[in-house]
């Protein structure tokens, strides 16, 4: 299950490249606009901003923005920077992985296969979609 930090940062960078100006944008107006706590916000962007996607002003007129084009922001990256692991397991993920303690071979286990069969599902997705695409 997606995670309200993932969703609601998802919502901010949504909002970001769908405003007209290319001004920064204060946190008091993204959170009114898509209905999220201010204080969770911040939190959030603060994030997305340590890691290359926005930039950040302060002062008057100041704000977040992006430093990338929409079209430049693939999913996956965002996925894992706010959600961790896009595997729902340890097993397959490319990134994370780790061996079960429950699981004597994975290449016998049923629960490995499926969760193999989801993650490249998932990935798939993630890598051909971008934060243009989720504002056209």
């Amino acid at each position: 299950m997606l995670s309200k930090k993932t969703k609601y940062g998802l919502k901010a960078l949504t909002y970001l490249a769908s405003v007209d100006c290319k001004e920064p944008v204060q946190i008091a107006e993204i959170a009114k606009h898509e209905n999220i706590s201010q204080k969770f916000l911040e939190s959030i962007l603060l994030t997305l901003r340590r890691n290359g996607f926005l930039g950040s002003k302060k002062g008057k007129g100041g704000g977040y923005y992006l430093i990338r084009e929409p079209k430049e922001i693939l999913m996956t990256s965002v996925i894992r920077v706010l959600e961790g692991p896009i595997a729902m397991v340890p097993c397959v993920s490319l990134n994370f992985y780790e061996k079960c303690d429950d699981c004597p071979d994975e290449n016998k286990c049923s629960v490995h296969k499926l969760m193999l069969q989801v993650r490249d599902s998932a990935l798939e997705v993630y890598r051909n979609t971008t934060l243009a695409d989720l504002i056209s």
